[in-house]
């Protein structure tokens, strides 16, 4: 017998109980994902130019790229001034230091820069 449509809504509400109560437990989270839907529709787009790209392991490396790329615009930061300095500086670093040059430390000591200007 077909469920009613009350009876759909019913179940799609208990189905999504647990993503709601989080939603509302936490109120950092936000109800939907148009953010993330926004910021990957460029690349959505485009897809089928790139799905000839040559390397199963470049699918990998686009999406590293984008996460940064999205990251930095996230936080104000211009992608080519960040993967300019970051790549410049990458070889020389130790793993121990690669915390630093994440997007969001990277803005921190932006900011700071001209502090430590200052300062000398």
């Amino acid at each position: 017998m077909p469920q009613s449509a009350l009876g759909r809504g019913i179940s799609y509400v208990l189905d999504q109980w647990t993503a709601l109560e989080r939603f509302l437990g936490d109120g950092r989270l936000e109800i939907d994902n148009n953010l993330c839907e926004n910021a990957i529709r460029p690349t959505a787009v485009g897809k089928k130019n790139w799905l000839f790209v040559g390397a199963a392991e470049a699918g990998q490396r686009g999406a590293i790229l984008y996460t940064i790329v999205e990251s930095c615009r996230r936080r104000g930061i211009d992608p080519l001034a960040y993967l300019r300095d970051v790549l410049t500086r990458l070889p020389k670093m130790l793993i121990t230091e690669v915390p630093s040059i994440t997007p969001q430390a990277w803005a921190k000591a932006q900011r700071q820069a001209p502090d430590l200007k200052a300062a000398s």
